[in-house]
């Protein structure tokens, strides 16, 4: 058995489930799996060509997408992390001259994270990296394949409960 082989059976058996199990319990365990077989590569990857995390790039991918920046809890938020996260994150960031905190013009005990013009320009050069990552990993299915399974998250994703 290669090592692929045995890593996907490893992956299978902890996400196996009962022939009595509800067809939701093993949807969201194939769901589980297949992230976590998508992430680990990626993890691998940014380590490997920019000494970097995926936490790293989830946050610089936010203040990307928020050139004015954000505050930090609304960075926690849209991490899904903790504030503590953030913060140590944070200061490493802006130790190594990616970020900056700047005061919040709304909210004097606030501060904003920004990308610095560095920040931005590792940042770019990860994200090429990354959307050349992930095309590879979902090569495996066509383009109608993948149009079809975003279409069918975005419904899972609107039957879903909003977070309190």
């Amino acid at each position: 058995m290669s090592r692929t082989t045995t890593r996907r059976a490893a992956a299978d058996s902890a996400t196996r489930s009962g022939a009595d199990d509800h067809l939701a319990l093993r949807l969201w365990l194939r769901l589980l799996a297949t992230s976590r077989r998508i992430e680990g590569p990626l993890r691998r990857w940014l380590r490997a060509e920019f000494a970097s995390s995926l936490a790293r790039f989830d946050l610089m991918a936010q203040l990307e997408r928020h050139p004015q920046g954000l505050r930090m809890r609304e960075l926690s938020r849209l991490l899904m992390v903790t504030g503590g996260n953030v913060t140590g994150l944070t200061d490493r960031l802006v130790a190594e001259g990616l970020v900056e905190r700047r005061d919040d013009a709304r909210d004097r005990r606030a501060c904003t994270v920004q990308l610095t013009a560095e920040g931005q320009q590792q940042f770019r050069a990860m994200a090429k990296a990354h959307e050349g990552w992930i095309i590879g990993l979902l090569a495996g299915l066509t383009t109608t394949q993948q149009e079809r399974l975003l279409e069918l998250l975005r419904q899972l994703e609107r039957a879903l409960p909003d977070e309190p």
